[in-house]
């Protein structure tokens, strides 16, 4: 009698299973479907990607709200998987967006789900979620959200970056360039912008794994002094420096951009620190850059920002749009936006809008000299950077573990949509320090897309 009850129990667990993915995704579907027991629900077509369900709760625990959180949770937890094109699997949730549910639909949709197997508590195997304490981008937080992103280790990077290790949107010139090729573009796009002449002494804010600041040392014969909160990045860095001689041009320090001294540079950067540094906070980073650079130097800024919400007329950027508190509701508890990234990929992390950010950079003294979206060139390197993870993933796992593949696997294919959606774009902002209305730029941009000889 038990065993008839079990058997009864799963294909009841299969029915409900199967009635949820239907009222979520009517066939005929794009896409396959194979449950816990190995039966399949067909595709219309060939699909690019099948979504595999491991045992009978995956639905529920994907599903349970806050729905960002739990879907990440489940994928790196390995309760469901993906087979195929994940960048096609990342697009299905715009079909769910984009769809209108009735509140009985949802009801019963909630009831099905509700009445799937609730599993034990998963014990926690590999890479553990951020906990941070203390006061939110506190020196000591700063770091140690920092350290639990980049010291994932310098071999786990190594295996799927490029060559110059550039964690941050490649340049193509065509789309056809392989990823050592694009980085490099990327680097020459940005010492050009900078108009770096030799012997200027150049600040890298947040240099990572050094690339940009070897590079500019080497082609440009910069004087580089760059700073990162990563000991395994600074390590890196100053290794690559030794082994390069480049140490009486390069100096790289595990120190706060908020700690440097009374030095003044002549160029400033920064690629991808500044999503680190958080709303509250734009107002210290760009009045210390200020502080740092000579006048008439040049400060290039390049960070992620997010799309800008419509505001009603009159309305500034520093004014954030009023929610409602429906709208917080399902944002925050239903949906929980970003909080998979802030408890597994970057935590603290802060996008704001392009236009926030130089309203911002213009209140610290500067000017605003150009701003170039770059946002197909990230979803591109997205794409270079998640295949070659996937085709290296046997060597991945075995240097980090299964859940750091599977966390950078989904967190990368997902950022890659979001700058083909244009819900993220990528800006280079280009800011000067006025120097009594002497700029020392060219008319024009024309020297920016002359390669050197």
């Amino acid at each position: 009698m038990a065993q008839v009850l079990s058997f009864e129990t799963r294909d009841l667990d299969q029915k409900r299973s199967q009635q949820i993915l239907n009222q979520l995704f009517p066939p005929p579907r794009t896409f396959g479907v194979r449950l816990w027991d190995g039966s399949e629900l067909a595709a219309a077509e060939k699909p690019a990607f099948k979504l595999v369900f491991n045992h009978p709760g995956a639905i529920r625990l994907m599903l349970t709200p806050p729905i960002e959180l739990s879907l990440g949770e489940a994928f790196i937890h390995g309760d469901f998987d993906i087979e195929g094109d994940i960048f096609s699997a990342i697009s299905i949730i715009d079909d769910i967006s984009n769809r209108t549910f009735k509140p009985g639909e949802v009801a019963r949709l909630a009831r099905e789900m509700f009445s799937l197997p609730r599993l034990p508590h998963r014990q926690p195997v590999g890479r553990s979620p951020a906990q941070l304490s203390g006061v939110k981008h506190s020196r000591e937080r700063d770091r140690l959200a920092i350290q639990y992103h980049y010291d994932v280790g310098n071999d786990f990077y190594a295996l799927w970056l490029d060559q110059r290790m550039q964690y941050s949107c490649a340049y193509f010139a065509t789309g056809t360039e392989d990823l050592d090729t694009a980085q490099e573009h990327k680097l020459e796009h940005i010492c050009r912008k900078l108009r770096l002449n030799p012997n200027e002494r150049l600040l890298d804010i947040g240099c990572g794994w050094g690339g940009l600041a070897m590079l500019a040392a080497e082609k440009y014969q910069a004087q580089v002094t760059g700073v990162t909160l990563s000991k395994n990045q600074a390590a890196y860095a100053n290794e690559r420096i030794a082994n390069d001689r480049l140490g009486e041009r390069v100096s790289i320090g595990l120190q706060d951009y908020r700690d440097l001294g009374s030095e003044t540079f002549d160029k400033i950067v920064s690629v991808g620190m500044f999503e680190h540094v958080g709303r509250d906070h734009l107002e210290e980073y760009f009045t210390q850059a200020y502080r740092l650079l000579k006048p008439g130097g040049l400060f290039l800024n390049h960070g992620i920002s997010q799309r800008g919400s419509a505001r009603p007329h009159g309305k500034a950027a520093h004014e954030e749009p009023q929610e409602s508190i429906w709208q917080r509701f399902v944002e925050r508890r239903l949906v929980g936006n970003g909080s998979f990234m802030q408890r597994y990929v970057f935590p603290d992390g802060e996008l704001v809008p392009v236009s926030f950010a130089a309203e911002v950079a213009e209140a610290a003294g500067f000017e605003v000299r150009d701003v170039e979206n770059l946002r197909e060139h990230y979803a591109l390197t997205l794409r270079h950077w998640v295949n070659r993870l996937e085709k290296r993933r046997d060597e991945v796992i075995a240097t980090a573990g299964e859940m750091a593949y599977r966390i950078w696997r989904l967190y990368m294919s997902a950022c890659a949509h979001g700058f083909e959606s244009g819900m993220l774009n990528v800006n280079q902002i280009l800011l000067l320090k006025p120097d009594g209305g002497k700029s020392n730029l060219p008319l024009t941009r024309a020297d920016l897309y002359i390669r050197n000889k």
